[in-house]
């Protein structure tokens, strides 16, 4: 199955199977090979007046807290039965303002072979105190590629769903 029609699939599965209200608008979906990041916006907390940001966000926390506890047997029911589907482990997180909490993530081991010159590269962030681990050296610098190139993954990602779209096209495609 396609990455776009997985996606679309979920995204309708989830659509008729999570709660109405515990959203503002649809979630944000992300998925992998590994893992199923479903991101809703929750509304903030009313506050009068002027408030400094560390009020507003010590609010926000507070509010997210407070759905993390009331929503969590549902969540883990509906993650339950999406990863029975899909395979894939389900993780939850909101946004509400400016802050984003992700709950429970999945850390996937990657394997990957270096040689030398990018190991001394990690090893330098690891003596530095940037990473406590190569493996946590290796995600910083995924990081900090993905914040500095996310213009151009964008338009890679984008040209991979239209190279589906041509591939479902194609002279073996079924009619409908």
């Amino acid at each position: 199955m396609s990455t776009k029609t997985e996606s679309e699939r979920v995204r309708g599965w989830l659509t008729g199977r999570l709660p109405d209200g515990w959203f503002e608008g649809e979630p944000e979906l992300t998925i992998d090979r590994d893992e199923i990041l479903i991101v809703g916006r929750i509304a903030a907390p009313e506050q009068k007046g002027d408030v400094s940001a560390a009020e507003r966000s010590a609010a926000e926390e507070g509010r997210i807290k407070q759905y993390r506890e009331d929503t969590r047997d549902r969540r883990i029911e509906i993650a339950r039965e999406l990863e029975h589907a899909t395979r894939r482990k389900v993780a939850w997180g909101v946004d509400c303002g400016d802050t984003r909490t992700i709950f429970t993530s999945l850390s996937a081991p990657v394997m990957t072979r270096l040689r030398q010159p990018e190991r001394q590269v990690l090893d330098t962030l690891v003596d530095a105190g940037v990473a406590r681990s190569r493996s946590d050296a290796l995600g910083w610098c995924v990081k900090l590629v993905a914040q500095h190139s996310e213009t151009w993954l964008a338009d890679l990602r984008e040209a991979m769903t239209k190279v589906e779209d041509v591939r479902r096209a194609g002279p073996d495609a079924t009619k409908s």
